[in-house]
């Protein structure tokens, strides 16, 4: 042969027993994440023999050995470890592959959200027409729920959490406001006014129980007005948020009113801020995406849409009222609900 053409032609292929089995890689993946063939067979459906029978095909097709058997134990030999990185890699760039391919073939078009049941009742239900009208095929699909989802084991696109903003991930929508709220009716109750933060101890407090921090919704505010102790005349109870809102709203007391969430039953008139203080509470509304959603381009669009929503309605919240911070050094606050 002619040296030029030597230089050109191809490789010759290599032999099919020296190629590398999708299927044995799997079975060296969950083998030397468990360091177990028995382990890693429970979790493949295949038994503790047919593992170790894979994983000495595959060391026969790559030529050294990959693990250290010792006695009732396996460890990674050098050469393991390096195949244990590439391999993890390489599957978890085809599962990525695949989830993309699924996105793009599937029927229909949807975003996956977890939320708070108040955020979702409040705010974001009240404006989802919105972004509908604009993305009229994609599914919007909403878990309201106070449990923390983990966002890489769930089929969750995006969550918006309540955290403390020391803790928050991801944009922040806004932060949060309180304030004392009731319903004009109850305000114009001449028997009973509403002044001083001293006249709330002749009205019903509505509160919501949280077994780990009773009261916290109302710490802020008390602290901002120096309020060191206020026993109310009575109290009522409630599982959920939307509940003591609703029973805020029927004229039964006074709830805590939480901003921005409550902002448009103040601005439809169906509650009112007696003091119009509202008090930072340090604590916001995080928009976080799953790592998952990253090729999802609705979910990223959803996102953009809360963004814009929130910055929208941020100017008509500070006509509420007046926001003031807590203090650096806050008084001792506590608000005794009736016995």
């Amino acid at each position: 042969m002619h040296p030029e053409n030597a230089k050109t032609a191809p490789p010759a292929a290599e032999p099919r027993s020296r190629q590398l089995r999708l299927d044995l890689l799997h079975s060296f993946e969950a083998a030397a994440r468990h360091l177990s063939f028995t382990r890693a067979g429970d979790e493949l459906a295949l038994s503790q023999s047919a593992i170790s029978r894979q994983i000495q095909q595959l060391e026969e097709s790559v030529g050294v050995p990959l693990f250290e058997r010792r006695h009732r134990a396996l460890a990674l030999t050098p050469a393991g470890r390096i195949m244990q990185r590439a391999v993890e890699d390489s599957l978890e760039r085809l599962r990525d592959a695949a989830a993309r391919v699924r996105a793009s073939t599937a029927v229909g078009r949807h975003v996956a959200v977890t939320c708070t049941p108040g955020f979702a009742s409040f705010w974001l239900i009240p404006r989802l027409a919105r972004f509908t009208a604009a993305h009229p095929a994609v599914d919007v699909r909403i878990s309201a729920t106070l449990d923390l989802v983990d966002l890489d084991r769930s089929s969750i696109d995006l969550a918006v959490r309540f955290v403390a903003i020391a803790e928050g991930r991801g944009p922040v929508l806004f932060e949060e406001q309180v304030q004392p709220m009731c319903s004009p009716q109850l305000l114009r109750n001449a028997q009973r006014p509403l002044r001083t933060p001293s006249d709330m101890a002749a009205h019903t407090l509505l509160t919501v129980d949280m077994m780990d921090e009773p009261m916290m919704d109302w710490e802020p505010w008390l602290q901002l007005m120096g309020v060191r102790e206020l026993q109310m005349a009575h109290t009522m109870r409630f599982t959920q948020y939307a509940e003591a809102v609703a029973a805020a709203v029927a004229g039964h007391g006074i709830v805590i009113g939480r901003l921005p969430l409550l902002a448009d039953l103040v601005r439809q008139k169906k509650l009112v801020a007696p003091f119009r203080t509202p008090a930072a509470s340090r604590r916001g509304y995080f928009v976080t995406l799953a790592a998952h959603a990253a090729h999802n381009p609705d979910a990223h669009a959803f996102a953009a849409w809360l963004r814009a929503e929130a910055e929208h309605a941020r100017p008509a919240q500070g006509a509420i009222g007046r926001t003031v911070p807590a203090r650096a050094k806050p008084v001792p606050a506590r608000l005794t609900p009736a016995r």
